[in-house]
């Protein structure tokens, strides 16, 4: 089956070539300031409620046929579509490590964790993906019930921006816009025509999780995400090694020049970029770090043990969901969380304009496995 990707092979080869290229040390790459960009500043008021919303979670109408005519197997798109999943075959890793450069994220320490077998979605989910679920479902996203999301203020039109007199007391770059959701990430005189192929953003983790079950799918835990961004490789930052940009070309869509101000947009990018863009991994994932932040569906938590542990789950409880691997916003000199072992969290209702998801499979659903 041409989309279960059997990987050895490439895995060995691609860590052979790190080996010899990438002579940065981890040391050379930690910023000297260690500022955020605010992204986990960006959370609902705890005491905002939902007028029309539902426990997304134990929405039946969510929950999928399982059967290959389930409407997701039945979807159409005149887009591309981008749902594939790929095998990754487990085993053991060391997670996180010993040398945080975010010490209170609970980067550290190093520790060595064994994996089952899984699938894990090659793009982000996109938005003609995503609107394949909305039309098949009638699905409503958070951010369209709360009435807003967060958006960056370089990326608004000055029409948007004069009417907004709130921002993010930790971050004033994030401005909450009213009438900012998925189908129109910079504000209603904003919208995706030409971005179908460019990740979904505005999506909680309720929302991610509301379309992994009518997709069959789930998210990936922190400890999949991880496993699958290292991509074989040991004690490396980024997916493909060390060096940002090997043999001076640009793998990842992040922010360049001086941030908050000033975007140079040197890999082609000031926001999303399609999910298709890029090289990949050795697993053959696409921007598994930068362009959007990923959800996983792990809670928060920041102690950790050096204690070997087989497919770990995070805590049975928490306030917030973890994401990994950085967005377009990143940059090494204040948010430089684009690093396999970096991560953030938000609440589960939170939302914002550099916030998605790709999903994870123990099983590959059968209508993808049929009909890839």
């Amino acid at each position: 089956m041409f989309y279960v990707i059997i990987f050895i092979l490439a895995v060995l080869t691609n860590h052979t070539t790190e080996e010899t290229e990438d002579s940065v040390s981890i040391r050379d790459e930690v910023p000297e300031n260690k500022d955020s960009c605010g992204c986990s500043a960006i959370k609902r008021n705890k005491d905002e409620q939902l007028r029309d919303s539902t426990n997304i979670q134990d929405d039946t109408l969510l929950k999928p046929d399982r059967g290959k005519y389930s409407s997701a197997a039945n979807a159409r798109s005149i887009y591309p579509r981008t749902n594939q999943m790929v095998f990754i075959k487990g085993g053991k890793f060391m997670m996180g490590t010993d040398k945080p450069v975010f010490v209170a994220d609970g980067e550290g320490p190093a520790r060595e964790v064994t994996l089952s077998d899984f699938y894990l979605d090659v793009h982000e989910v996109s938005n003609a993906e995503f609107e394949l679920f909305v039309n098949s479902t009638g699905y409503r996203t958070e951010a369209e019930s709360f009435g807003d999301s967060f958006v960056f203020e370089l990326l608004l039109s000055e029409e948007t921006k004069s009417g907004i007199t709130q921002a993010v007391a930790a971050a004033p770059w994030w401005l909450p816009v009213k009438g900012s959701n998925w189908k129109h990430p910079e504000g209603p005189d904003s919208d995706i025509k030409d971005r179908m192929d460019h990740p979904v953003v505005h999506v909680s983790w309720n929302d991610a999780v509301a379309y992994c079950n009518w997709a069959g799918k789930r998210l990936p835990t922190e400890a999949e995400w991880e496993y699958a961004c290292r991509g074989g490789l040991k004690g490396r930052l980024f997916p493909w090694g060390n060096k940002l940009n090997p043999k001076d070309k640009h793998w990842v869509n992040i922010w360049q020049g001086e941030f908050p101000n000033i975007n140079t947009a040197e890999d082609g990018y000031v926001g999303t970029c399609p999910v298709t863009e890029f090289p990949t991994n050795a697993f053959h994932l696409h921007n598994i770090v930068g362009n959007v932040w990923e959800w996983t569906a792990d809670w928060w938590n920041v102690k950790h043990t050096n204690t070997p542990i087989v497919d770990p789950k995070g805590p049975e409880t928490g306030k917030d969901h973890v994401k990994k691997g950085g967005s377009y916003l990143c940059h090494k000199s204040y948010c430089y969380r684009y690093r396999c072992a970096a991560r953030s969290q938000n609440t589960p209702d939170s939302s914002a304009g550099n916030l998605g998801f790709r999903c994870a499979s123990t099983n590959i659903p059968e209508y993808l496995a049929e009909h890839p």
